[in-house]
């Protein structure tokens, strides 16, 4: 009996949201987006009971704005349990290792079941060291007390809690694939990311949280002082001040320049076999993959570096050359330093005195960081587009399923997987890396808030592709003859 007999069962109940049996009109797919959305505010804003106040360290701080959620909330773990499933079953599906034809309706079912199943398996071993360890989310003696349930019955009761936001973020996601517009995972990203930028520009506070607007208010009117440009200490108010003008370029440049690369395509001329006159262009983008494979690379270095904080926490004689760790929880040498991918510019701008590491020891770790961003986006891409139904063979079969040819050549999915395999994989890998150069560079020069160059990336990325299905959905509306050409 093979695996999948045996784990049928199991795979087949696993819970799971209702497919839509027909058409959702697009008022009642934005109505569900926006409920999930108000719903993800809303946990992102709750802390967990017991949870001691003001305590404890952001596990995934750096990769905050990729992994969504919210530290010290319901939801901090986020999307990483989803990522890392997807991570581990992309693995495993690219080495052939399931077994699994998505072709076929059973193993597709299978195959849903064991994503399922793993995130949960995966949220489960990402909240218990958070919350066992006493680092990350630290249970508040009070509350033992007066439960009389001991400091590890409260710390239950906060991985309870956050176990359960986690699954709840899964099903959230699925809500929004299958009845709402875009997905959950991307809609969360941009939730996340834009939350920093607009408090990156209006913040206005008093305890030195002060945004772009308000500190150029500031040095308008006297309160702040930049200082000359030309002294060390005047560069460095300019470059890193809130109201810096550097995290400005970097954020309108990654903007335009990906817009603009989304709207760079090689577009296959398509006709109808049976309706003359009816043409179409299947567009190949430079980002075919979109930037959501970066998002597997960088969940992928999150981990590493969880790792390294839980030997840190855990193991009293570490070795030196694996790592070791500052007053910020943070590596400054090491293995596990060299692995940590640059997230701002203090940490590699040695000639300004930001950061105490050696220029050597900053150059391998931006050459580690460039070559796992770069190769890794480009791999992933390749997973990415051939798990999705992306690949050359899919598109194929897709066109063959509209009633499309491409003209001059025969009508037969051969021939078009044929001409689809001439653009479709060098597009992916050209696109895969380009999207990994750029963020490793949106990182190395900051960004406005303070996001990461990842989050901005994919914020930007998911929210011009998020236009162009709001755009499909309405010319569906308006011709429902074009639903069976965009599937």
């Amino acid at each position: 009996m093979s695996w999948k007999d045996a784990a049928e069962p199991v795979l087949t109940r696993m819970p799971g949201v209702r497919r839509p049996e027909g058409h959702v009109p697009f008022k009642r797919k934005l109505a569900w987006t926006g409920a999930i959305l108000m719903v993800y505010f809303f946990l992102t804003n709750i802390n967990p009971f017991g949870l001691a106040a003001g305590q404890g360290s952001d596990f995934f701080g750096q990769f905050r704005s990729i992994m969504a959620g919210g530290q010290g909330s319901l939801l901090q773990v986020g999307i990483g349990p989803i990522v890392t499933a997807s991570i581990v079953l992309q693995l495993l599906g690219g080495a052939n290792l399931l077994g699994l034809d998505t072709d076929d309706p059973r193993d597709q079912v299978l195959y849903q079941g064991l994503q399922k199943l793993l995130v949960i398996i995966v949220t489960a071993v990402t909240a218990a060291p958070m919350v066992y360890s006493g680092g990350f989310l630290p249970a508040d003696p009070a509350v033992g007390r007066a439960l009389s349930i001991g400091t590890f019955g409260v710390q239950t009761l906060i991985f309870t809690q956050v176990f359960i936001g986690g699954v709840l973020i899964l099903f959230m996601d699925e809500i929004v694939s299958k009845w709402g517009v875009g997905s959950g995972v991307g809609l969360f990203i941009i939730a996340g990311v834009s939350q920093r930028i607009v408090g990156g520009f209006f913040s206005w506070s008093a305890l030195g949280n002060v945004g772009f607007f308000a500190s150029w208010y500031g040095i308008i009117t006297g309160d702040l002082t930049i200082g000359s440009v030309f002294t060390a200490d005047g560069l460095q108010n300019l470059l890193f001040a809130p109201g810096n003008v550097l995290a400005l370029f970097t954020t309108l440049f990654i903007f335009i320049v990906v817009v603009y690369a989304e709207s760079v395509r090689v577009e296959i001329p398509l006709s109808h076999a049976r309706v003359k006159g009816a043409r179409g262009r299947f567009p190949v983008k430079l980002i075919y993959a979109s930037v959501l494979p970066m998002i597997l690379v960088r969940a992928l270095q999150a981990n590493v570096q969880f790792l390294g904080q839980i030997l840190n926490r855990t193991w009293t004689g570490m070795p030196t050359w694996l790592g070791v760790y500052g007053d910020q929880g943070q590596p400054v040498s090491g293995v596990f330093y060299y692995l940590n991918p640059i997230q701002q510019p203090q940490q590699w701008m040695w000639f300004l005195g930001e950061t105490a590491a050696e220029p050597w020891m900053i150059a391998i770790r931006i050459a580690i960081d460039l070559t796992v961003m770069v190769v890794g986006g480009a791999v992933f891409a390749i997973f990415w587009v051939e798990t999705t139904g992306m690949g050359p063979e899919s598109t194929a079969q897709q066109i063959q399923n509209s009633g499309m040819q491409i003209p001059g050549f025969r009508r037969n999915p051969q021939v078009v997987e044929k001409v689809m395999e001439r653009y479709i994989p060098q597009v992916t890998v050209i696109g895969g890396a380009l999207v990994g150069l750029l963020a490793v560079m949106a990182n190395m020069l900051g960004t406005v808030g303070g996001v990461s160059g990842t989050g901005l990336l994919l914020a930007v990325s998911i929210t011009y592709k998020l236009y162009e299905e709001i755009a499909e959905e309405q010319l569906m509306e308006m011709h429902p003859m074009m639903r069976q050409m965009f599937g």
